[in-house]
C-alpha cells in the first residue's frame, strides 16, 4: 500500500465523481458507489459491534466479516474483479450453523432488542439487508458475482442469529413480538 493514502484531501471529487479502482471515473449517485456505500456502513456497524464485550467465538467471526466486507469493497470498486468467493459463503453458513445449534426453535416473531450487543447484531443485520438490496440493484445493470450477493444475504442470517445467541449469552431470552399488545 505504500503512501497510497498520505493526501486525504484531493479535491478530486467535488463535481460530484469519484474514481474506482481501476482508475475510472463515476458519478458519486451510480449504483456502483450506492452499494459500496452500503458495504462501508455495514462494516462501520460491525465495527461498533466488535467495540462491545463480546464472547471470544462472536468477536472472531466478526473479525473475519469486516476483513471480507472490505474484500467485498475492493470487488465493488472494481468492475468486473471478483474477490468473494464461494468459501467465503460456506464459512458465513458455517457459522450460522453452528452458533444456531444451540438455540430453541422459533415458534413466533422475535424483535430486535434485549441487550445492548444484541441490539447492535440485529443493526447490523438490517443494514446488511439494505447492502444486500443495493448490490442485488447494481447487478441488474453491471457484472457482479454472484457469490457476493448469496454472502450479503448469508451473514444477515448470522447477524439474527448472533442477536438471538447474545440475548442467551447474557441470561436475557428473545424478546418475542406480541400480536396486537397495544390495540
Amino acid at each position: 500500500m505504500g503512501h497510497r493514502l498520505s493526501k486525504i484531501t484531493t479535491r478530486t471529487g467535488d463535481a460530484g465523481e469519484t474514481g474506482l479502482g481501476d482508475g475510472s471515473r463515476v458519478p458519486k449517485d451510480s449504483a456502483r458507489i450506492a452499494a459500496l456505500g452500503e458495504v462501508d456502513e455495514l462494516n462501520s456497524v460491525i465495527g461498533l459491534l466488535l467495540a462491545e464485550q463480546l464472547p471470544d467465538d462472536v468477536r472472531a467471526a466478526m473479525l473475519g466479516v469486516q476483513h471480507d466486507l472490505f474484500d467485498l469493497g475492493g470487488e465493488l470498486s472494481v468492475p468486473g474483479y471478483s474477490a468473494v468467493t464461494d468459501r467465503h459463503v460456506q464459512r458465513i453458513e458455517g457459522l450460522v450453523e453452528a452458533f444456531n445449534a444451540d438455540l430453541p426453535p422459533l415458534k413466533e416473531f422475535i424483535l430486535p432488542g434485549g441487550t445492548r450487543i444484541a441490539a447492535l447484531a440485529h443493526l447490523g443485520r438490517t443494514v446488511c439487508r439494505r447492502a444486500e438490496r443495493a448490490v442485488v440493484a447494481l447487478a441488474r445493470t453491471e457484472p457482479v458475482a454472484q457469490a457476493s450477493r448469496v454472502y450479503l444475504n448469508r451473514l444477515s442470517d448470522l447477524l439474527f442469529v448472533l442477536g438471538r445467541v447474545l440475548n442467551r449469552r447474557a441470561g436475557a431470552g428473545d424478546v418475542l413480538w406480541e400480536k396486537g399488545r397495544h390495540r
